[in-house]
C-alpha cells in the first residue's frame, strides 16, 4: 500500500490521480490533500478519500471548509503552513506535486527534505529552480518520477540505456489550436478559441500555454534537468495527432518512442506504480485507426514563446524563473481580457530584456526573482492594456 499526498487535488492532474486511487484501493490510499478555491469539489474529495490532512491555499477559506467537513476525522489547515503539512505528512510515501505555477516550489522542496518520493506534474519547480531541486533530490536520496506525458515518455524510452548513448531527446507537441493559424490571424484570437485544445483536457493556464507553445518551452527546460542533458540535445517536433508522446534518439541512429492514446491517467499511473503498471481505463491504442502520423519543425516566429524559453535556459541563472513569472502574469492578463493573445509573448520578452541574470543559491532567492518578474510583467501588461 502506497500512501499519497496530492498537492493540487482539484486540478485536472489531481482529479485524474484520484480516479486512479479510486480504481486501485488495494494499492493506494490518500494521506493528505491540498487545493485552491474549489471548496465544493475539495470537500467531496475529502469525504470520499478520508485524508488525515486537508490544506486549502487561502487561510481565509479554512472556516468554510471546516464547516463543509463537519464530523470528518480530518485536520483542516490553510496557507503555506497547510501546504507544507500536507507535503510532509509522516505516513506519506509519495507526494504528487500538481499545484500549477511557482506556488508549488516551497511545499515540493519541503517534501523532498522530509524524504518523500515525488511524482512531479508542476513544471515550474524545475523551470525556476532546476539545479537546486536536482541537488536536493540527490542529497536526500528520494526518487523523482515525471508525470507530464512527454517526460514520462522519455523516462520510459531511456529505461535500460546508458545516458552517454543518448544523442537527442525529441519532445513532441500537438501544435495546439492554432497550428494552422497565420501570424496575422493570431492577433484576433479570443480567449474561448485559445482554450479550445484539440487533443487534451487541461486547466485554463496550461491550455493557454499549449496554445502559445510556452508549455513546450517549459518542458524543454524541465527535460534539461530531469535527464541531465544540455539544451543543445533537446529538440521539439510538431506532431498533431499526439500519439507519439516523445522520443529518444541514440548514437547508433536508432530512435525509441512511447506511444499511447492522449490521456493523462496513463503517465500519472506509471509514476504512482513504477516499476509496475496498473490498469487505467485508458483506451488501448489502435494504429490502424490512423491514416498517418506526421511531424514537422515548429515555426519559432509564430510560436515566439517557445523561442523565448530556449533563450531563457541558454542564458540560465535567474532568467528561466523570471521568464516563467512573466508568462504566468501575461497569461492571467490575457484570460482577464487585459492584453491580446500575441501580447503574451511581448510581455515575456520585454520582461526578460529588462532583467539582468544572476545566480540563484536558494529557494528564497528563486522566489525573489519570481516576484521581480511578476512585478515587471504586471507593469508591462498594464501599459499595453492602456
Amino acid at each position: 500500500m502506497k500512501n499519497l499526498s496530492i498537492l493540487g487535488s482539484t486540478g485536472s492532474i489531481g482529479v485524474s490521480t484520484l480516479e486512479i486511487v479510486a480504481a486501485h484501493p488495494d494499492r493506494f490510499q490518500v494521506a493528505a490533500l491540498s487545493a485552491g478555491r474549489n471548496l465544493e469539489l475539495f470537500a467531496r474529495q475529502i469525504r470520499q478519500f478520508e485524508p488525515r490532512i486537508a490544506a486549502v491555499a487561502s487561510p481565509g477559506d479554512v472556516p468554510a471548509l471546516k464547516e463543509m467537513c463537519a464530523g470528518l476525522n480530518v485536520e483542516v489547515m490553510g496557507g503555506i503552513e497547510g501546504l507544507i503539512a500536507a507535503a510532509t505528512a509522516a505516513e506519506t510515501d509519495m507526494v504528487v506535486a500538481a499545484i500549477v505555477g511557482a506556488a508549488g516550489l516551497v511545499p515540493t522542496a519541503a517534501a523532498i527534505r522530509s524524504g518523500k518520493d515525488i511524482a512531479l506534474a508542476n513544471k515550474e519547480t524545475l523551470v525556476t529552480a532546476g539545479h537546486l531541486f536536482m541537488n536536493m533530490i540527490a542529497k536526500y536520496g528520494v526518487r523523482l518520477y515525471p508525470v507530464d506525458s512527454e517526460h514520462s515518455a522519455i523516462f520510459q524510452s531511456i529505461e535500460g540505456h546508458r545516458s552517454s548513448d543518448i544523442s537527442k531527446i525529441i519532445l513532441t507537441a500537438s501544435g495546439g489550436p492554432f497550428l494552422n493559424t497565420t501570424v496575422e490571424q493570431l492577433g484576433r484570437v479570443t480567449v474561448r478559441e485559445a482554450l479550445n485544445h484539440p487533443n487534451w483536457s487541461m486547466g485554463r493556464k496550461i491550455t493557454i500555454d499549449s496554445a502559445t507553445m510556452m508549455n513546450k518551452g517549459l518542458e524543454v527546460i524541465e527535460a534539461r534537468w530531469l535527464f541531465d542533458v544540455p539544451v543543445e540535445k533537446i529538440d521539439v517536433n510538431i506532431h498533431p495527432q499526439s500519439i507519439i508522446h516523445s522520443m529518444v534518439e541514440y548514437v547508433d541512429g536508432c530512435v525509441i518512442a512511447q506511444l499511447g492514446t492522449p490521456d493523462m491517467k496513463a503517465p500519472i499511473a506509471y509514476a504512482l506504480s513504477y516499476p509496475e503498471r496498473v490498469a487505467t481505463g485508458v483506451k488501448p491504442l489502435d494504429l490502424t485507426e490512423f491514416s498517418g502520423l506526421t511531424f514537422h519543425k515548429p515555426d519559432l516566429n509564430k510560436f515566439h514563446c517557445l523561442k523565448l524559453a530556449f533563450s531563457a535556459i541558454s542564458e540560465g541563472e535567474s532568467m528561466p524563473a523570471v521568464m516563467n513569472a512573466a508568462n504566468e502574469i501575461a497569461v492571467e492578463s490575457f484570460l482577464e481580457g487585459g492584453i491580446s493573445f500575441v501580447q503574451i509573448a511581448e510581455v515575456i520578452e520585454r520582461t526578460m530584456t529588462a532583467h539582468q541574470p544572476h545566480k540563484l543559491n536558494s529557494i528564497e532567492e528563486v522566489l525573489l526573482a519570481d516576484q521581480w518578474g511578476r512585478n515587471k510583467a504586471r507593469d508591462i501588461s498594464k501599459g499595453l492594456a492602456r
